[in-house]
Parts: C-alpha cells; sequence; structure tokens
C-alpha cells in the first residue's frame, strides 16, 4: 500500500497562512472566509430565533416561491434529514408551511409564511451594520471586486444554463 503513494515532495503543505502556494490553499482560504462570514451573520440571525441553515432555506423560499423538499436540499446542500430538520424547524416557528403537490401524495412543497417574509425583511436592516465588519479591511472598490470574484467563482458560466 506504501508503494502506491506518490513520493514525498518539497512542496508546502496545506496551512490556510497567508501566503500558502500549496494546492489546497484556494480551498482552505474560502473555508476560512466562510467561518469569519457566517459567524458574522449568526450574529445578525441570533436575535430572531434562527441560525444560517434557516435563513439559506428562507432564502431559497423567496427567490424560487414554494419549493419541494429535494430541492431545498440541493439549493442550500443540505442532505435529505437535515433538510427535513431545518423545515420542522421554520414550521414550527410559523416562517413556513409545507403543503401537499397536487397529483404527488408523497411529495411536500414548502413554502413561506407572512411572518417568515417579514422576519427575512427585518434580518437584512438588522445585519447591514454587522456586514460592513466582513469587508472592514478592504476598501469600497476591493469589496465590489471580491464580491465579483466569488460570484464568478460559485456560479461558473457553464452553470448557467
Amino acid at each position: 500500500m506504501a508503494a502506491d503513494l506518490p513520493a514525498r515532495t518539497t512542496a508546502s503543505r496545506a496551512t490556510d497562512r497567508p501566503g500558502d502556494t500549496s494546492p489546497f490553499a484556494l480551498g482552505l482560504l474560502l473555508r476560512r472566509a466562510h467561518w469569519h462570514a457566517a459567524a458574522v451573520m449568526g450574529e445578525a440571525l441570533r436575535p430572531f430565533g434562527i441560525e444560517l441553515r434557516h435563513f439559506a432555506v428562507l432564502i431559497v423560499l423567496v427567490n424560487q416561491g414554494p419549493t419541494v423538499q429535494r430541492d431545498l436540499a440541493a439549493a442550500t446542500g443540505t442532505d435529505k434529514a437535515g433538510i427535513m430538520r431545518v423545515v420542522d424547524d421554520l414550521e414550527r416557528k410559523g416562517l413556513a408551511v409545507r403543503k401537499a403537490v397536487p397529483g404527488d401524495r408523497r411529495v411536500r412543497e414548502v413554502e413561506i409564511t407572512p411572518q417568515g417574509l417579514e422576519l427575512f425583511d427585518a434580518v437584512h436592516v438588522a445585519a447591514e451594520p454587522l456586514a460592513g465588519r466582513l469587508a472592514a479591511e478592504l476598501g469600497s472598490d476591493e469589496v465590489e471586486q471580491l464580491r465579483d470574484l466569488l460570484t464568478r467563482f460559485a456560479h461558473p458560466a457553464d452553470d448557467e444554463g
């Protein structure tokens, strides 16, 4: 088994420190950036009694309208059991409801409630002052450049169809 391993090289090892040039550097930096962003946005969500995973589902429901659970799972990167727990939480809080899909008794569509939409809008207002902390080390032109680069990275041209 050890003979199948590539020979050890002097290439840098992934560290996620500034200047890391390993093949994992970009992914590690994105992971660290996500943790930072999630912590700041989590702070905005906490007073509303929801977490980022709940808000991610609300975003999909606002953008796409009523959505079946399997599509919610795909859109949020959540597994089937995880999306069921999130939707259960949202239902308990009165922020979303499950509805039967005509013609298929097994499938449930999730829809945001008026209370959910109200909370969605209130979270955006509350997040505004915190959002500035995300890019505090960047100039305004750099913020726009980062947003553009991340958008292109997260939504490659071949995904647009």
